[in-house]
């Protein structure tokens, strides 16, 4: 998609005789309504958009918003709202997908959310989709971002909210390509390198290593090890079987079965508790532990104030039962900036860079557990083991092993 370099934006103007705000773009004056209200300068914006990303304004820009007749893109939003926070649920618990979609939809309302569903076309959607890419999303999350815009109005047009030829043009959008836009690129996911896992193993608490071990050895997602519980395990073999009570896929009506072998069982036998529906790894014990350990290395006794003090009986912040996913991934941030710390000869954006080399998260070690699978047993394996329903899914997961193609060149050429 081309964009113009450097465009000398139009100003927003004051048409004295009328009292109306407009904007001159390509030789002709456009009427925004009245001068300095909140719609005329959002009515600004859309053009100003709609002028950035395909360098024209292709549809006239509504004098105000009392002027509109019929549904508003708002108005649709709001009626999508109230159908998502029920169907994005999951244990009566909104999920992630519900978040996407309130982000997804922040620039559409900002920039047309007064006007018509009617006057919303291909132009009008490439233009939320210029906000995107100035506010420097990567093309992957611009393409999530639109197509979950395409499906609200898809909606609509089932529940007979949209005409269906506004639904025809959107899909007429074609995703951005690699290469063939100016658009940041993600970095891809990458295992956490061997040497940074042992020292941050020496950093994080009981609870947190365990988790970390369990994800290296079986590859695990995070939300799966974080809601192990005992009657979740199958214990009567062997190799142990987890069922997680929820997991990633099972809106699709998949299953999803870990097996646990001897060094995966030596890891949780000592979280086991008594009640099996008590979660394995719990942040109360893990600051609990914190707090004893903490105590028993004190080189000076307690003074009289604080052996009278208290703890709050209702304390704002307070460990929970179980880890959700912002606290584990908290926890191991913290414990990379202890277990590496920057050398004292860098200055503040020196360090701040030095940490983020140096910090992982949960997440990239279900691709160290992948990469490990593949090279030991083949990628079939690896999909298998991770719960994949194709090879291609696991194929992002794991690492190729070079090495092996290295050797056979060097016996064959």
């Amino acid at each position: 998609m081309s964009v113009r370099s450097s465009p000398r934006v139009p100003k927003y103007r004051h048409h004295k005789p009328s009292g109306l705000a407009s904007v001159r773009v390509d030789g002709r004056d456009i009427y925004l309504g009245k001068h300095g209200t909140p719609e005329s300068l959002e009515s600004y914006k859309r053009v100003i958009a709609e002028w950035l990303s395909n360098n024209k304004v292709v549809s006239p820009s509504p004098a105000t918003a009392a002027n509109l007749h019929g549904r508003s893109v708002d108005e649709l939003i709001l009626r999508y709202l109230d159908f998502a926070k029920t169907y994005y649920v999951k244990n009566c618990e909104p999920t992630g997908e519900y978040k996407n979609v309130c982000e997804s939809l922040r620039p559409l309302t900002q920039l047309y959310g007064k006007v018509r569903v009617e006057d919303f076309g291909p132009s009008a959607l490439k233009a939320v989709r210029q906000a995107m890419i100035d506010a420097n999303l990567c093309r992957g999350t611009i393409n999530s971002r639109i197509n979950r815009i395409r499906r609200v109005f898809k909606w609509g047009v089932e529940n007979e909210l949209v005409p269906p030829h506004i639904l025809h043009g959107l899909q007429a959008v074609a995703p951005l390509k690699l290469g063939r836009c100016n658009v940041r690129e993600a970095i891809p996911v990458k295992p956490v390198p061997d040497h940074m896992i042992q020292p941050v193993l020496e950093h994080v608490s009981p609870q947190v290593a365990a988790m970390i071990q369990l994800q290296l050895l079986t590859g695990m997602r995070p939300g799966e090890v974080m809601q192990m519980r005992a009657e979740d395990l199958d214990m009567s073999g062997q190799t142990w079987t987890y069922r997680p009570a929820t997991h990633k896929t099972q809106h699709h009506g998949r299953q999803r079965v870990i097996y646990l072998g001897p060094k995966a069982q030596s890891v949780i036998r000592p979280f086991l508790k008594p009640d099996g529906s008590a979660w394995l790894f719990s942040p109360h014990e893990a600051m609990v532990l914190i707090h004893r350990q903490r105590r028993a290395d004190r080189k000076t006794p307690l003074s009289p104030s604080q052996r009278a003090r208290r703890r709050k009986r209702y304390p704002r912040r307070a460990p929970g039962d179980r880890y959700d996913r912002r606290g584990y991934a908290w926890a191991i941030r913290r414990a990379c900036d202890e277990a590496f710390p920057p050398p004292d000869h860098l200055n503040e954006k020196q360090q701040r860079q030095w940490r983020r080399e140096h910090r992982w998260s949960p997440n990239q070690l279900r691709h160290n557990a992948a990469t490990h699978l593949r090279k030991q047993f083949g990628l079939e394996a690896a999909r298998v083991v991770l719960g994949h329903s194709s090879a291609d899914v696991t194929e992002i997961y794991a690492e190729l092993d070079l090495s092996k193609a290295a050797d056979i060149m060097a016996r064959v050429g």
